[in-house]
């Protein structure tokens, strides 16, 4: 038998986890009639909810033995929860999905089947367009990926998302790959594996709202880009000799214009717009600079990425003391 853990990380997701627990049991189940040697478990992952996410876990875990989860004890953000669910998972394949069914359940049975015969490693699918979201968010995201590409040693493919079907072996690498700050897409590249892209159309959520604001996405961008590509350090040396050549050709321009007109003075104008270019350019060195310093800071702590507060062992242990 082979065992198929079916990893979903959720925060404030009441509205939609019955509709989803519906669509990925009837497809798990039309897997499990054609394909007589799986198995499945459900591991939900509560990523500090402040709704009734835990409360329908619970419910759950008493419908469906499969059914498990882990609650963290707050809000450690969707990669901790991803960690989480992979760290726990004890399956011989691993599914990551979001329950928000923008990742359709349909396409687990054709992912399986790039999978099972050892072709792949892993099949993921990847967005052909964007459709739903605004035309600057998209913009940006795109940027990102073209800058993302250009500056890191690492691939990743443009529209490539988090729904993934592994193999143990992907998995187990991925998990090696412990650190605090965490960058999912960037780390799926890195550890390599043959990997099945499936393009489709962007599926718009099915119910409650995304947690993802654009600020929320441009700070995670920055993660991305510093923890796979040292460019950015790159470019401030790159920014402080240029400052110093600047400076040079402002301060021979002085030199002839005093030269040529002794009564012209060299104006103040220049000198202040020199000043403010210099500190500029010195406070975005430091400041790249400091934020490599900061993840290096948070590295060394050695702190866990998450922290399980209730767990579905927990709360059936707690049910029969009762």
């Amino acid at each position: 038998m082979k065992l198929v853990s079916v990893v979903v990380p959720c925060y404030n997701e009441e509205e939609v986890l019955p509709m989803f627990y519906e669509e990925i049991i009837k497809v798990t189940n039309g897997m499990k009639a054609e394909h007589s040697e799986l198995e499945f478990e459900f591991l939900f992952i509560n990523d500090g909810s402040k709704d009734r996410t835990l409360e329908i876990f619970r419910e759950l875990t008493d419908r469906d033995k499969r059914v498990r989860y882990i609650s963290l004890s707050r809000n450690f953000g969707k990669e901790s929860g991803m960690y989480a669910g992979l760290k726990n998972a004890k399956g011989d394949y691993v599914v990551i999905m979001d329950a928000d069914l923008q990742h359709p359940p349909e396409f687990i049975p054709q992912m399986y089947n790039y999978v099972k015969d050892g072709e792949y490693d892993c099949a993921t699918t990847r967005r052909v367009s964007r459709n739903g979201e605004s035309k600057v968010r998209s913009w940006f995201a795109r940027l990102f990926y073209k800058i993302m590409n250009k500056i890191s040693d690492t691939e990743i493919v443009d529209g490539a998302q988090d729904f993934r079907f592994m193999t143990r072996q992907m998995v187990d690498a991925i998990l090696e790959m412990s650190e605090y700050n965490r960058f999912s897409k960037g780390i799926f590249s890195w550890v390599g594996f043959r990997v099945k892209y499936m393009p489709y159309e962007n599926v718009e959520r099915k119910a409650g709202t995304t947690s993802w604001s654009f600020w929320g996405l441009f700070k995670y961008s920055l993660e991305g880009i510093m923890a796979f590509s040292t460019f950015p350090l790159s470019l401030s040396v790159f920014l402080g000799i240029l400052c110093i050549i600047i400076a040079l050709i402002v301060f021979v321009v002085g030199i002839i214009v005093t030269a040529v007109n002794p009564f012209k003075a060299f104006g103040w104008y220049v000198i202040a717009s020199t000043v403010l270019t210099v500190g500029g350019l010195i406070m975005l060195c430091l400041g790249i600079m400091g934020l490599y310093l900061a993840k290096m800071y948070l590295e060394v702590k050695k702190r866990p990425v998450y922290i399980a507060g209730e767990t579905d062992e927990d709360y059936r242990n707690r049910k029969k003391a009762e």
